[in-house]
């Protein structure tokens, strides 16, 4: 998922102040801006006590989705009842009212940005916009799961002790930066991890064609893998390749350590999430990328839950390794593995 992270605020750093009514930061050509952004995007995120100060509909994207730890928020409100969107709701306490206008996803172990990206992902989401308010742009910055940051300032507007959700962004030093003015809008657009979809896409086709070279297997799935490390050796592997217990990540570490290869910084693609529970070998695939040091992982398709419930993609954010999932080429990875569905 590409995760673009968009804000407004006052010279001073506010969001918001604590009247009763929006405060209105944006000129109308940096609205035009945002619109544009919005329908770029397959859903929109804000938190709970923007929903309810601000009574948002946001009704130019096909997904909304809020997050309320509580769960008490108003079935009535605009986000839940104009327009035809899908919405989802995250929350630690479930609420009956609100699975009458919204999908309820509860996270019984708290919320976390990795767990709401990785539930998105499973729902075919590729595109997220995360509209605030402070905490919520914080708890995605603070897991490291941002790409975009769209900084907006109205230098014109001062909100002082009237002041409601302060946030400001300082950007790492590695970052690329660009700035513009959009009707006195000082507008700062921060990438911080440059767009690889192609690159992705290529090597991952290749990893969905080693697994065409499995062999069916009642207790298995046909995966295949491809090992990039930071010199540009590349390493491949499928599963069940040189033994009857090795998954497709394993064979493909294993071809890459008895070359000699630093696998430190390495990416591995692989057409199904990478496990987290097994019974034939000491260490799961996951655990493995971990312990070697590899910094990304993309893939095609979650793991279907026939097996075991896999958490791959949510444990690899943990460790703070990046992760990307391309859920369009799914039905063809689900397609190889036929013979289980």
């Amino acid at each position: 998922m590409r995760i673009t992270l968009s804000y407004a605020t006052s010279k001073d750093g506010y969001l918001d102040d604590c009247s009763n009514e929006r405060l209105m930061l944006s000129t109308p050509a940096d609205w035009e801006a945002v619109y544009r952004l919005r329908q770029a995007q397959d859903a929109i995120l804000i938190g709970a006590e923007t929903l309810r100060r601000d009574n948002p509909s946001l009704k130019l994207v096909p997904v909304r989705v809020v997050i309320s730890r509580s769960g008490n928020l108003d079935p009535s409100a605009r986000f839940f009842t104009v327009g035809e969107a899908r919405r989802i709701v995250f929350t630690e306490q479930p609420n009956p009212a609100l699975e009458e206008v919204a999908e309820v996803i509860v996270c019984d172990r708290g919320i976390t940005a990795r767990r709401i990206v990785t539930e998105l992902e499973r729902r075919g989401i590729n595109n997220l916009m995360v509209e605030g308010g402070a905490k919520t742009l914080q708890l995605f910055l603070g897991e490291g799961l941002v790409d975009v940051v769209r900084a907006a300032v109205n230098p014109a507007i001062t909100v002082g002790e009237r002041g409601y959700a302060h946030f400001r962004y300082t950007p790492p030093e590695d970052a690329i930066i660009a700035q513009e003015l959009l009707d006195g809008m000082e507008v700062t657009t921060i990438t911080l991890n440059p767009d690889t979809t192609e690159e992705d896409l290529k090597e991952l086709r290749a990893a969905i064609d080693e697994s065409r070279h499995c062999t069916p297997d009642a207790g298995s799935y046909c995966v295949g893998a491809v090992v990039i490390t930071c010199d540009g050796a590349r390493f491949t592997g499928y599963t069940h390749e040189t033994s009857p217990t090795h998954h497709a990540e394993q064979e493909a570490l294993k071809k890459a350590l008895e070359a000699g290869a630093d696998l430190r910084g390495a990416t591995i693609y692989a057409s199904m999430e990478p496990c987290t529970e097994r019974k034939s070998e000491p260490k799961s695939c996951t655990r493995l990328i971990i312990e070697h040091g590899l910094t990304k992982v993309v893939f095609a398709c979650y793991e279907p839950s026939k097996f075991v419930q896999c958490e791959g993609a949510c444990t690899l954010r943990a460790a703070g390794i990046d992760v990307r999932v391309y859920p369009d080429l799914a039905n063809e990875v689900l397609q190889i593995n036929g013979h289980h569905f």
